[in-house]
């Protein structure tokens, strides 16, 4: 289901000028996470809602009824794409693997950026290459 509405949804909120952060759909509830550089305001979720609940009501992927709700990454944003762990370069973040590297799941530390497929991260004053294909959850630390 994730797949298919990432599918129908990201191209919708980019055509607005937004990014899909991340998109979640649990107890009824269909969660939308979106950015832009300059941020994002009420006004902004207010206009995505609407057009995302048009694009839904054409596709119709998801049975029943069902809740949506469009609102900012927050601070501790998601990290989803390739993209996500260049840009946020210099930043603190906590990624959590599918399968254990060199005896660990869990980095917490401050992104290096990317070579080649893997994600570069400093734990400690060492970096880890994490392989991005088995990064299961990322996300940024808001500081303290």
């Amino acid at each position: 289901m994730r797949e298919t509405l990432l599918k129908i949804l990201e191209p919708a909120v980019e055509a607005q000028g937004y990014e899909l952060v991340e998109l979640e759909f649990q107890g009824g509830v269909l969660r939308l996470y979106i950015d832009r550089p300059q941020g994002v305001t009420l006004d902004d979720c207010q206009k995505v809602s609407q057009q995302i609940s048009a694009v839904l009501d054409v596709e119709d992927p998801i049975p029943g009824a069902y809740t949506l709700e469009v609102s900012s990454p927050g601070l501790d944003r998601p990290l989803r794409k390739l993209l996500d762990f260049q840009r946020h370069a210099g930043q603190r973040a906590r990624i959590e693997l599918l399968l254990p590297l060199d005896g660990r799941r869990r980095f917490s530390g401050t992104l290096r950026g990317m070579e080649s497929d893997q994600v570069l991260i400093e734990v400690d004053g060492s970096v880890c290459r994490l392989p991005f294909s088995q990064i299961g959850r990322a996300r940024l630390v808001p500081d303290s």
